[in-house]
This record gives structure tokens, sequence and C-alpha cells, in this order.
């Protein structure tokens, strides 16, 4: 199974303070090696982990990035001509190139799920109706609930 990773599903996983935390942890520890980071999301979780979590927080992820303990989908041009579709589309929404490539790559990779908590953009997107937005759908489709 392949689980594309939204920056705030990067954020949810790594901040323990974070109210997504227990959950998109639990996803996450079902099955690490499923985890997909499109490389749009890089920068922005680098910035945000910094900015909001901390300097240790940021080197740990550059790390774990540099390494190979996140896997990263560097992409093709076809993801970013169907990002800019998408945001054409969507228009009224705020989706912008990074979510819009998350959803590209999940497309493009047929994944089982996205792990986000960006449910305004992400969750008025018609995605295809067997991708899951996690944790949100974990509970109603037969995944785990992380909630315990």
């Amino acid at each position: 199974m392949t689980v594309v990773v939204d920056t705030g599903g990067i954020i949810a996983l790594v901040d323990a303070d974070d109210r997504h935390h227990r959950a998109v942890r639990a996803i996450y520890e079902s099955d690490p090696r499923a985890w997909v980071l499109p490389w749009a999301i890089l920068p922005e979780a680098d910035y945000l982990l910094a900015r909001h979590v901390g300097a240790d927080a940021a080197t740990a992820f550059r790390r774990d990035v540099a390494v190979g303990a996140l896997r990263v989908e560097w992409g093709v041009d076809a993801d970013l001509a169907r990002a800019h579709a998408l945001c054409t589309q969507y228009g009224a929404l705020t989706l912008g190139l990074v979510d819009a490539t998350v959803i590209a790559v999940a497309e493009r990779l047929s994944a089982r799920a996205i792990v986000t908590v960006d449910l305004r953009d992400f969750g008025a997107v018609s995605l295809p109706p067997d991708m899951l937005l996690l944790p949100r759908d974990a509970a109603w489709h037969g995944v785990k609930d992380p909630r315990g």
C-alpha cells in the first residue's frame, strides 16, 4: 500500500503537541515503508518544522530525508501539468502547488491514501473513490482506527 504524505502529515507525525499526532503516528508506525513524500512538501515541511517545532526537529527531518529513512518521490513532468490543472479546476480553493502536487503524485502512484490534516482543501477535491484521507477516513474504511 502506498501512502502519500502532505506537509501537515509530517508536522503532525513529528510534533507531539499537534492534536493529530497520536493518530498520524499510529498510521506511520503501522507501515512506515508505505509512506511517500512528494518532493514539493520538502521545503515547506523543513520551514514549518523549524518555525513551529524547533531546529532539532527540522535537522532530524532533513537527516531522515538525506539518508533515505523517508522515501521521496521526485516526480515526473506530468505531475506539474496535473497540479496546474487541479489549481485551475479548483480555483476557489487555496490549493496551491504543494497540495496539488501531493494529489497529482497520489493519483499517479494509485496511492491508497493521502495523510493530511488539511481537510478544507483536500476534502473539497474530487479524489479517486477508493483513495482515503487519513486520519479522517481511518475508522470508516477498514484501516485500524489510530485513536484506539
